[in-house]
Formats: C-alpha cells, structure tokens, sequence
C-alpha cells in the first residue's frame, strides 16, 4: 500500500483533508468556523431549537457558555448546541475558551457579518497569536487540537455584539467534535485514539469513531510513546519505523492473541511524527491493522475486532489479487 494511503494521519494529506471536506455541527447557533473550512454553515433553527425559521431560542446556561472568559471549558449534546453549558476542564468537553476577541473597530454598528472567508482571515489573524501564550507551548500543527471561532449569533451580530470567543477543540477526521478531558495546557496533543478504537470507513480513507462490529478502515491495538525509546532528541521517521517495526509487532501479537493477520487479509502499520509535532512535546503514535483494496487502491472494508477473544473479523475485506497483503505467516507491515 502507499505511504500515502496507509498513514494513519499522514499530517499533509490529513490536513489536506480536512480543508476540503470537514463539514461540523455548529455551536451556539452563533456557529464555530473552523480555520480550514471551505463550507459554510446553515443556521435552519426555528424558536424552539427544531428545523424551520425564526430566531433559535438559546438556553440560559447557553447564554451563559456564549459569554465564557478564557479558560473556560464548554459542551453541549444538541446538534445546534441550544444546551451547551460550561463544565469543569476535568470533565469531558468539546471547546475550550482561550481568548476574546473583539472586532468591533472592524466592523462598527449597521456594518453586516462578515463572510466565510473573512471569518476565517479573523481566526487566522486574531485567533492563533495568543494560542501559544495560553498553552505556554506550541500548537501541534499536525496533532488533535485545532483552532477555531465562536461568533455572535445574528441576532447579537444586530443588536451590536462584536465579541468572539477563540478556542481549541478536537475534531475527527470525519467532521465530529471529539469530547477531550483535562485543560488544553496540560492535554498531550498526539492524534492518537483508545486501543480498541475502530474508525468508520470515509471514501476509501478513515474517518470518526464507530464500533468495530460496522464496517470499518482502522482498528487501533496500541499506543506507543516515542519518548521512551529516543530520548535524546526527534527521531527521524525511518528511525521510528524501525523501532516501532518490533513495537508494534510485539502489540499486535498481544492484542490479537498470536492471530494470523496476514491470513485474515490485514496489515499492521503505524503513525510516524513530524519535526513540529515532536517539538510541541507530542510523542504518542498509535499501531493499528487495516486492510487495502486491491492494486494498493485505499483502505477495504473490515468487519468486527481483531482483538483476542473477539473472535476475529474482516469478513468484508476483498480478496488479496495482488494489492492485499499475501498469505504468509506474519502480516505485512508498513509505517507511516
């Protein structure tokens, strides 16, 4: 399989990804704009929070959350956010508070909202330069923590409200807001998921969380750090796929029980990480089995976990004519 296709977060491809796919659930009605989006949102909210028109009626607590200081933590169940309310960082959360900004020389009264793209130039321009003061490190270009823009509704943006709330939250690969526990500052930022974790299958590639009995592309069998094999500085990425060849070997052969994975038409692979990722202190990589499409084509369906005791799946996985792994007594490995 190429590099291309097998890295679990090849950091240019993902990246690339989810500048022209990410599509996510909106936030306080006022909408969170991510930095990389390409798609604007549609705020279809009628009084009551359901589908139709008028002004969204927010919650109070969500009122509230729209008013939140720096270092706030914020979370919400609804899909337009009506119920979002502050909870304690320790506590898992879907947006983190970590500055206000206010853009109201910008755009003084009776001036309209700005467009897509000139949230995002906002984001860019005001909400980045103080991201690295507030986590005293940082931002992972590459890892799970991105930036993004809280607005004022347009019912606010009219009545004057030019205040914005920047922040950090974690979205998948397949556009869901990810829940993360503990303050941003003291989060490790690797993009890495909970061993066990099966990925949904996205256009050949991977996408959010789902369970491993559905169809999917990755099953995650371990987490490694990096740190406790190079401790004297960044390894380079043949380095890593060296030692984490044997890693990632030995984890797999624990979570499967021994299973033959090349017979069950899987491969083992891994992350590999950047320069800027390794500087920004996120060392964790993730080992993880798939399988390919024939002629090396993206990723193939599986079906059920490979962990011992599971009973095995991939089920669903086509038939190894050349493109999938052979059939030997050791699956093939591949890093990145």
């Amino acid at each position: 399989m190429s590099q291309q296709a097998e890295r679990f977060r090849d950091p240019r491809n993902a990246l690339s990804t989810l500048r022209t796919r990410l599509v996510m659930a909106g936030v306080f009605v006022g909408a969170i704009i991510a930095l990389s989006l390409s798609v604007a949102f549609s705020w279809n909210v009628g009084p009551e929070g359901g589908a139709g028109g008028g002004a969204p009626k927010l919650s109070p607590a969500a009122v509230e959350a729209f008013q939140s200081p720096p270092g706030t933590c914020l979370t919400w169940s609804n899909p337009d956010a009506n119920d979002a309310k502050r909870v304690s960082c320790a506590e898992p959360h879907l947006f983190e508070v970590t500055s206000i900004v206010d853009i109201g020389a910008q755009y003084p009264a009776g001036v309209p909202s700005p467009s897509l793209e000139q949230w995002q130039e906002i984001s860019r321009s005001r909400c980045t330069v103080d991201v690295k003061p507030y986590l005293g490190r940082t931002l992972d270009p590459y890892g799970k923590l991105s930036m993004n823009l809280l607005r004022p509704t347009p019912a606010q943006w009219e009545d004057g409200d030019r205040q914005l709330r920047c922040g950090l939250q974690w979205a998948g690969q397949g556009g869901k807001l990810q829940p993360t526990k503990g303050a941003a500052k003291e989060q490790d930022q690797s993009a890495v998921w909970e061993p066990g974790t099966c990925l949904a299958l996205l256009n050949n590639s991977f996408g959010d969380p789902i369970d491993c009995a559905q169809p999917h592309s990755y099953e995650m069998i371990a987490t490694i750090d990096l740190k406790t094999k190079f401790k004297d500085g960044y390894p380079s990425q043949e380095q890593q796929n060296t030692w984490l060849d044997t890693e990632c070997s030995t984890a797999a052969q624990e979570y499967t029980g021994n299973a033959d994975l090349a017979a069950k038409k899987l491969i083992l692979s891994w992350d590999v990480r950047e320069q800027e990722s390794w500087d920004a202190g996120s060392t964790l990589v993730n080992c993880k089995v798939a399988a390919v499409l024939p002629e090396n084509k993206g990723l193939a369906p599986v079906t059920g976990s490979v962990k011992v005791g599971n009973g095995g799946g991939n089920g669903d996985a086509p038939p190894s004519d050349g493109g999938g792994p052979p059939a030997s007594s050791s699956a093939p490995k591949t890093g990145g």
